[in-house]
């Protein structure tokens, strides 16, 4: 019987996006690096490799927490039990027939899973809020000219912070089904709204369902200084 791991607080299932994805299923943990105990990875049942042996508590606790997410996100989904892996591409390695995508960011850890026969990619992502100096010097390096240009001057640490988790997300979705790495500036957020809908292009052809010019939907919700973004196929 897996037992919970000391780093993790109590799973949440819930679905905190603004709307819901028929067939998808959200399972969040926050977790606590401090509190990470020596068999935290022996008691839930999950396999602790070598380069995790080696790594620092923050990476193992949120790295545990995301594995225990998607194992419970699975089980809810159809009962399976199953831990994914990671592949060469430090992508999760998910059963067949199966979407999924996992995050963690600042004491807060989620996964979601969905048959593919209903979505067929899915990507999430979290994020901390950026300061508007810091946002400044890093929007050349996400936004393309068109999104610089459409900036909000008053929004500029949203906006960054937004294009960047949803352009992660996008990458989340969209990876496993085209197998090729694309970057910021292969993809543009076209529009953005309070209600937390989101609408982005990919600018670059991936495969030959996914080519210039594809649009997809997002999402996002703003939690205090935390934003959680998800883009669906």
């Amino acid at each position: 019987m897996n037992q919970h791991p000391a780093c993790c607080a109590p799973l949440q299932h819930h679905w905190p996006l603004p709307r819901p994805i028929p067939g998808a299923v959200l399972v969040s943990c926050p977790f606590d690096p401090a509190a990470l105990a020596a068999d935290d990875f022996q008691r839930a049942a999950i396999e602790q490799t070598a380069s995790l042996q080696r790594s620092v508590a923050k990476r193992q606790a949120e790295y545990l927490a995301g594995r225990v997410c998607a194992r419970a996100a699975l089980q809810r989904l159809d009962g399976r039990i199953y831990v994914p892996g990671t592949d060469d591409e430090r992508a999760p390695v998910w059963p067949t027939g199966i979407s999924g995508s996992i995050t963690h960011g600042k004491g807060w850890a989620a996964a979601v899973v969905a048959h593919s026969s209903d979505c067929q990619g899915i990507g999430i992502d979290q994020e901390s809020l950026l300061t508007d100096e810091r946002a400044e010097r890093l929007a050349r390096e996400i936004l393309t000219a068109a999104e610089l240009q459409r900036m909000d001057p008053a929004q500029v640490g949203l906006t960054v912070t937004l294009t960047f988790s949803l352009k992660e997300s996008l990458f989340k979705a969209l990876f496993p089904l085209v197998r090729q790495r694309f970057y910021f500036e292969h993809a543009e957020l076209l529009e953005w709204s309070a209600d937390g809908h989101a609408r982005l292009r990919l600018l670059t052809d991936l495969s030959a369902d996914w080519q210039h010019g594809r649009e997809l939907e997002g999402q996002f919700v703003l939690n205090g200084d935390q934003l959680l973004s998800l883009v669906s196929t």
